[in-house]
């Protein structure tokens, strides 16, 4: 399971690496939205600064429906997607390997967010480890997720349209979750992030195990 993992993981990011959808298209995407974030809330510097956890993961979480919709997108053209359930892999290896995927494209992302909030927001960041489990978590989470209803939706016409619907009310939790431990992260009560980023880590593996066990049926009926 982890080897097939491994493949698909690896064939997923040499794809992106080779076609830089990720660097030309969501990246760019993510870091307009906190551009306009800014221009709608700069004539209240104060609202801004209160409002960078939230905006950020706002951003991250529209830049995820991107990057997921991609992952299924590069298996759907030229019967890509018939090819991956004939060539014997463990459906559980694949949908690991999805996530790791859009994981480690989130994480790049979240990185340039947060270089962009620094800059736009003159954001701080009282206790970075608080900072990283956030993003560790959340980052899971969204990708254990995102890969389950992407396949789910990967089948239909209207996946475009449709998977952001199943998606984000799925994820409220992670919002909430990760904007709180930001939030905590940001001040001198770092110790209350804590239980937001064990609630993440609920989130995220309880969506792994989910997607282990459901993830071949849902290819197969994909």
């Amino acid at each position: 399971m982890f080897r097939d993992a491994m493949l698909i993981a690896g064939k997923d990011l040499r794809i992106e690496a080779r076609s830089r959808v990720g660097l030309s298209q969501i990246a760019p995407f993510a870091l307009l939205m906190l551009i306009l974030f800014a221009f709608a809330l700069d004539p209240d510097t104060g609202v801004l600064d209160r409002a960078t956890p939230g905006l950020y993961w706002v951003a991250v979480l529209f830049s995820a429906l991107l990057a997921i919709q991609r992952a299924f997108a590069i298996e759907v053209s030229d019967g890509n997607r018939d090819a991956l359930r004939l060539s014997g892999l463990d459906p559980a290896g694949i949908y690991l390997g999805k996530v790791l995927a859009v994981a480690v494209q989130l994480a790049v992302l979240e990185v340039l967010l947060g270089v962009g909030v620094v800059m736009l927001y003159g954001s701080h960041v009282g206790n970075a480890l608080l900072l990283v489990a956030t993003c560790l978590a959340a980052t899971a989470g969204i990708a254990a997720a995102g890969t389950l209803y992407g396949v789910l939706a990967a089948g239909l016409r209207v996946r475009e349209t449709l998977l952001p619907l199943l998606l984000l009310p799925v994820l409220a939790p992670v919002l909430i979750g990760s904007t709180r431990a930001f939030e905590a992260a940001r001040t001198a009560t770092s110790s209350d992030g804590w239980p937001w980023v064990g609630l993440l880590t609920v989130f995220a593996l309880t969506y792994i195990i989910f997607g282990v066990f459901g993830f071949g049926p849902l290819l197969e009926e994909s």
